[in-house]
């Protein structure tokens, strides 16, 4: 149903995304894809959007395609250093940041490090992230009504746990646990996050997956799972503005709390409308989230103000 422009019910789409202006967006790995897409629902929104970004250039190539205030920050999320650096510049340029939303990630690449020493995906899609959210927290405590949405994934389902004696798979490699066990700790962050928040009741941690969306995150994939994805797409993903509806919902719907978990609302949630989900129960487990904090906090040296 439709009313005074905006899907209501089961259809939620950018048609509902309220009036961001006056507001402050930081969305990291912004130049392709859910990124991008999320990018650009912010900010013709009225948003001032800034693309939190590994390679500038590009990033100045895709604010250039959005319309509205846009601007771009160098970050690499694979380096504590780069981290540090944007998160000064941020705090520099923004007294107040309403809108933190930690959607960059890699997915299934042949073993590498970090910077820092750790495996890719961890220290990308977790290990960057938290030590991000803990530098700016400040700024979003200070606001109200500020969110910190992560982009998770179904792939925290599979092959998924915290391998608290081999984070960094120093043992043996498998791209696709590891992805899994990085998909499980952007959830289990953002749970407890949310329980350190709700005492001061401005901020609200939220996390998102996007289903199985067509864009360049698949291209490390083994075999075994981009060749169906090749020959069914058209039945099993969508494109990317409708894979970033989740997140933008996560983040801008008034109806959203703190702790919620939105995806796809189609069959097994690869593609469709947005709407809160379930993550898996070794995602709730909370003494696991605890030690994953306390883990995390140890390895990037960064402590939250909660």
């Amino acid at each position: 149903m439709v009313r005074q422009g905006c899907v209501v019910g089961d259809d939620w789409d950018e048609r509902n995304i309220p009036d961001q202006r006056g507001r402050v967006a930081v969305v990291t790995g912004a130049n392709t894809g859910l990124g991008f897409e999320t990018a650009r629902m912010l900010a013709e929104r009225g948003a001032t959007v800034v693309l939190a970004v590994r390679d500038v250039e590009k990033g100045g190539r895709a604010a250039a395609r959005i319309a509205g205030d846009v601007g771009v920050q160098a970050l690499d999320l694979a380096s504590l250093d780069s981290i540090r650096s944007a998160a000064a510049d941020l705090r520099a340029a923004h007294p107040r940041i309403d809108l933190l939303i930690n959607n960059a990630g890699v997915m299934h690449p042949p073993k590498r490090t970090t910077a820092d020493g750790f495996e890719l995906q961890f220290g990308t899609n977790h290990l960057g992230h938290f030590a991000l959210t803990g530098l700016l927290l400040d700024r979003l405590l200070d606001t109200p009504r500020s969110r910190v949405v992560t982009v998770s994934s179904g792939g925290h389902r599979i092959r998924a746990a915290i391998h608290f004696d081999d984070l960094n798979w120093e043992r043996s490699y498998s791209r696709v646990a590891a992805y899994g066990q990085s998909k499980l700790a952007n959830l289990m962050f953002t749970y407890e996050l949310q329980r350190r928040l709700a005492p001061h009741g401005t901020t609200l941690a939220v996390a998102a997956h996007p289903g199985v969306s067509n864009t360049e995150l698949i291209r490390n994939a083994p075999a075994v799972f981009r060749l169906p994805i090749a020959r069914l797409a058209p039945l099993l993903t969508q494109n990317a503005a409708m894979g970033a509806l989740p997140t933008v919902r996560a983040a801008t719907d008034p109806e959203v709390r703190g702790g919620q978990y939105y995806g796809p609302g189609g069959r097994l949630e690869l593609r469709g409308h947005p709407k809160p989900v379930r993550s898996s129960r070794d995602s709730h487990d909370r003494a696991v989230q605890q030690r994953l904090w306390a883990v995390s906090e140890e390895l990037t040296g960064v402590t939250f103000p909660v």
